[in-house]
């Protein structure tokens, strides 16, 4: 027979394994822990985090924010992610429209170091998404250093390429994979935001 406490563990175990879930991107460059996320919106919001260049890691959250009450039952939230940049680390909550805001918990996101931020996977720019899913398709692929050089080279030399031409240098690998890889890892950049990446996406050296 069951003890209370082992009847709540399974119990809560149920309730994790319905709620948190593994959607793609199955394999990413920044995540740290494992990816499980709750929704479509945060896995979508994940891909985002990927190609953003001011992020440096970021981490699933399973466990609840409490708000430190006294109270013998103190209220908690569940999170998406913590978020690290350069200058902050970030308590992230992604919903589809307008999400709520818990009034408690920017003050006790701040008691703990982070700064909160909640997020409308619907008010982001939907290009910008479009095209981070398909990068991170790419993201278990590497470019060799062959293939590198070559596309750096070709980049110190002309100022810029574009997609296609930079297809054109791979040797050694997969062509988009490669390309891609060196997209995600911070090596090169273009443009996510005004139109799905094309042949004659410009592509250039990533700003230091």
């Amino acid at each position: 027979m069951k003890t209370e406490s082992a009847r709540a563990a399974s119990d809560d175990a149920c309730d994790f394994n319905k709620v948190y879930k593994p959607r793609f991107p199955f394999i990413t460059v920044k995540c740290v822990g494992r990816m499980l996320f709750r929704s479509q919106q945060a896995s979508d919001y994940a891909c985002l985090l990927e190609v953003d260049p001011e992020v440096v890691a970021w981490r699933c959250v399973t466990r609840p924010i409490c708000n430190d009450s006294s109270a013998r039952k103190p209220r908690h939230h569940f999170v998406d992610f913590t978020v690290k940049t350069a200058t902050e680390t970030l308590l992230v909550d992604v919903g589809k429209c307008d999400p709520h805001i818990v009034t408690w918990l920017p003050s006790a996101a701040a008691r703990r170091g982070y700064r909160y931020q909640a997020v409308s996977i619907c008010n982001l720019n939907q290009i910008r998404l479009a095209n981070a899913r398909d990068l991170i398709r790419y993201a278990a692929q590497h470019a060799s250093l062959g293939d590198r050089i070559r596309i750096l080279a070709g980049l110190d030399e002309m100022g810029s390429l574009t997609l296609v031409e930079c297809l054109s240098a791979v040797r050694e690998g997969g062509a988009m994979g490669s390309v891609a890889s060196m997209i995600l890892h911070g090596l090169i950049e273009v443009d996510l935001d005004e139109k799905l990446l094309g042949p004659d996406t410009i592509v250039r050296r990533a700003r230091s």
